[in-house]
This record gives structure tokens, sequence and C-alpha cells, in this order.
């Protein structure tokens, strides 16, 4: 390619029309005059001092993140949404794991599983019995012991 003289009329920059404008190359930013100069009256401008990023807490939570991001422990920015899904998703397949590990019982667990049921439920059943008959009335438990010194008379006669 050419210079830019090439594209317009092969002619000097000065003879362009002001409708090609767009074709001259311009520079955004003006250059500052104190560059060419070299006056020592002049007060050069220096960059600002950042108060945060020169504080010794800013720059060891820097290097700290720099080394994770190193490691490959970079922070997870992800919105609470998407992690409350995520975890809901976790859940679930946790959940389904256990049911399918329950169904998967073998016939041996299946049975102790019963026999421990049926004594839970005797259990119960002796414990309902024995408030009834710690609330029973007196002459109930009267009555009940001398039924059982009755039989017991009979069965010794019997022997």
């Amino acid at each position: 390619m050419g210079s830019l003289t090439h594209y317009v009329q092969d002619g000097p920059l000065e003879n362009i029309d002001p409708k090609d404008s767009c074709l001259i190359p311009r520079n955004i930013m003006a250059e500052p005059d104190y560059i060419e100069d070299d006056n020592p009256e002049l007060i050069r401008p220096q960059k600002l001092i950042n108060p945060v990023k020169s504080s010794r807490n800013h720059q060891d939570l820097h290097r700290e993140l720099l080394m994770n991001q190193k490691r490959g422990l970079a922070p997870q920015n992800k919105p609470e949404l998407q992690k409350v899904m995520e975890k809901r998703r976790r859940d679930q397949v946790i959940k389904q794991k256990e049911e399918e590990a329950q169904k998967k019982k073998s016939d041996l667990e299946i049975e102790l599983l019963k026999r421990q049921q049926k004594l839970e439920q005797l259990e119960l059943e002796k414990q309902k019995l024995q408030e009834e008959q710690e609330n029973a009335p007196e002459f109930v438990k009267v009555k009940g012991n001398l039924r059982r010194t009755g039989q017991e008379v009979a069965q010794a006669q019997e022997s």
C-alpha cells in the first residue's frame, strides 16, 4: 500500500476536499508541549499514587490471588442462584443414589430389617402394658395376683 496521498488523486494533503476528511489520519489526543521543550521551570505531571494499591493488605491479597490462579484455585464468581441450583442438583443426585442403594438390598438385609421392626413393635407393646398396669387401680392388681397364685397352686397339685 502506498501513502495517503496515493489514495487522494496523487496530490498534496492541502488539496483534499473537506468532505474527504475521513481520509486524513488524525491523532485522537493532542501531543503535550512539554515533551519537546526541556524547560526546567515546568512541573512535569506525575502519576498519582493509588492508596488502595499501595496498602499492604491489598498487596498481600493480590499476591495470594495470583498464587491461587497459578495453582488453579481461582475463586468462582458464580451468581447466588446458580450456586443454589447446583447444590439442589447435588442433593438430588445423592438422594437418588441412597434410594437406589436401599432398593438393591439383599434378602438377608431385608429379613434383618423385618425382624428389627417386629422387635421394636414387641418392645412398644410391653411398654404399653407396663404403663397400663402401673396406672391401673389397686383392686385390679390384687385380683391379677390372686388369679396367678391360684393358677400356680393348681399346677403344683397336678404335678
